[in-house]
């Protein structure tokens, strides 16, 4: 027994699931294996040059070293506008559009802080981002509807099966963990949906720049300004320690945020924001992607193909993702039991129960690591007969 129990709401958030895998994988490393991890979504590649050194630069002024404001720096503020009208062609207010956060990850949870209430209920696909049904539902009493992503709907969840009267509900496209991806029709069906049923929609859209073969990620924003969509430096950047993301929507759902945000932290390292209006301003007068971007991405491509196609030849259906860069496939088996023999021969992923019940016999990885790796992880799942 502890000296100090938790609180009844943290005992009902599982542990974070990666923590579980670090704690395998080190076990395995201790004894001398080579691990190969495919685990948790942290870009491997570096973050650019010019981005660095405008951190570095910025990080010796001594106004960049004092706090900033919850809502985010004005410049880094309109730099997000302006990025999203050479993105999608929008019109952002900076002032009552933008809020700068520490990453997308803290605005999901604080947007449910500021706007559901107890009892209420908050709409999470299932599979998702564990935040979305764990810490921002529990830490609100509210109540949780996991409403199942399907294979046979390419992983879109369908309103159809969502209940009337849910306070919020997330949404997140290119997908984590599937990486299926979605048109400008489909978001506009369930932005109307959640119109009609007064229910905040929540878009998730930090893979926007992480696709592939052509295609183009829409904004939520782009069907309707009543909304909230977060957005992220961490995968189109590489840029993932340094914390820092957005949210742009309604001017009262910002509000709100940003009110939230004020009683919780004093914002981003406003260094760290002036590293971001870098990062925006290497985009296109037309919104083109960065030379920077482009090549990273290529490269995920080429290992996005290299995982998959290794995976057919061993006889697994999967599906070649249009965007992000996950794996996401059926294993044949339990997700845990499956997780476990990949450990248990040096390949650390990720099993699908970790992102909602119904993904058993799932499993995500990532193409965080290099050509040469992956191939070797296949050659050693081809060895201990994983074809069979």
């Amino acid at each position: 027994m502890t000296k100090y129990e938790q609180a009844d709401r943290l005992k009902q958030i599982p542990p974070y699931l990666f923590v579980r895998l670090e704690k395998l994988s080190a076990e395995k490393k201790e004894q001398g294996w080579d691990m190969i991890d495919f685990g948790i979504g942290d870009p491997d590649l570096p973050v650019p040059d010019c981005i660095v050194d405008e951190l570095c630069k910025q990080a010796h002024i001594n106004e960049n070293q004092k706090y900033s404001s919850s809502a985010g720096e004005r410049d880094l503020r309109k730099a997000v506008a302006d990025w999203y009208k050479r993105r999608y062609g929008l019109d952002i207010d900076p002032d009552t559009q933008v809020c700068i956060t520490i990453g997308s990850k803290e605005a999901i949870f604080n947007i449910a802080q500021a706007f559901v209430n107890g009892g209420e209920t908050i709409i999470a696909p299932s599979p998702g981002y564990p935040v979305y049904s764990g810490a921002a539902t529990v830490f609100n009493e509210a109540k949780c509807v996991k409403v199942p992503l399907k294979a046979e709907n390419d992983w879109l969840l369908d309103v159809n099966d969502c209940p009337k009267g849910a306070r919020m509900l997330y949404l997140n496209y290119p997908n984590n963990p599937t990486g299926a991806t979605c048109d400008i029709a489909y978001l506009k069906k369930v932005y109307d949906w959640c119109q009609q049923n007064d229910t905040i929609l929540c878009y998730d859209n930090a893979y926007s720049e992480m696709v592939y073969d052509g295609y183009q990620a829409p904004s939520a924003l782009e069907v309707g300004p009543d909304c909230i969509e977060f957005g992220s430096f961490s995968k189109t950047f590489n840029m993932t320690g340094f914390r820092l993301g957005y949210a742009v929507g309604h001017p009262d759902l910002i509000a709100g945020l940003k009110k939230c945000k004020g009683q919780m932290d004093s914002g981003a390292p406003i260094f760290t924001q002036k590293a971001g209006i870098k990062a925006l301003s290497l985009y296109g007068p037309n919104g083109e992607t960065p030379e920077a971007i482009a090549k990273n991405m290529a490269v995920y491509s080429e290992r996005r193909q290299t995982l998959v196609n290794g995976l057919r030849e061993l006889g697994f259906d999967v599906k070649m993702p249009k965007g992000t860069f996950y794996v996401w496939f059926n294993c044949g088996m339990p997700s845990d039991e499956f997780t476990q023999k990949m450990i248990d021969i040096g390949v650390i992923v990720t099993p699908g129960t970790g992102f909602g019940e119904n993904c058993e016999g799932y499993i995500r990885m990532t193409v965080t690591e290099p050509v040469e790796r992956i191939r070797k992880a296949l050659e050693r799942m081809k060895q201990n007969k994983y074809i069979e």
